[in-house]
């Protein structure tokens, strides 16, 4: 079955709204306890929000889900603890999320050039500013020192 154009995009943005889920939660343990606590609430609304979207997406734009890229994943998380080695840990996991993030506003900024069905528009809406409030706690977070 070939996708179309805002198929292809929906698509996109929901592989990025897991992968960031998905990076977050197979990372989580590395984080210091303080900066775990200020960011888990968050991601626990972007999967909410993932889940409500997979299902609009596939009663409205006829898209199945699929599964995360396992491969990429494992690389990422091995890239990871490598740098990890030569920085601090929790820093070093603050740079890759706001990478996640990055890749995740691409995502659904370019969803947004396509008509959505109404149903649709306001859950996106409301991952775009998940995802902007994301960012500026994690540059908070990443302005911090670690606690002595």
């Amino acid at each position: 079955m070939f996708l179309d154009n805002r198929q292809v995009a929906m698509d996109s943005a929901l592989e990025a709204l897991a992968d960031s889920i998905d990076y977050f939660q197979d990372n989580m343990e590395r984080l210091r306890p303080d900066l775990r606590d200020a960011l888990k609430p968050q991601y626990e609304a972007r999967a909410k929000s993932m889940r409500k979207l997979q299902e609009l997406a596939r009663k409205h734009l006829n898209l199945l889900p699929r599964d995360a890229d396992v491969e990429r994943d494992d690389y990422l998380w091995l890239w990871s603890r490598i740098k990890s080695f030569v920085g601090n840990d929790s820093q070093v996991l603050i740079g890759e999320l706001l990478e996640q993030e990055r890749v995740l506003m691409q995502s659904l900024s370019t969803l947004f050039t396509h008509p959505l069905p109404d149903p649709i528009e306001p859950i996106i809406e409301e991952c775009w500013k998940g995802c902007r409030s994301l960012i500026r706690e994690l540059y908070e977070l990443q302005k911090q020192k670690e606690p002595s």
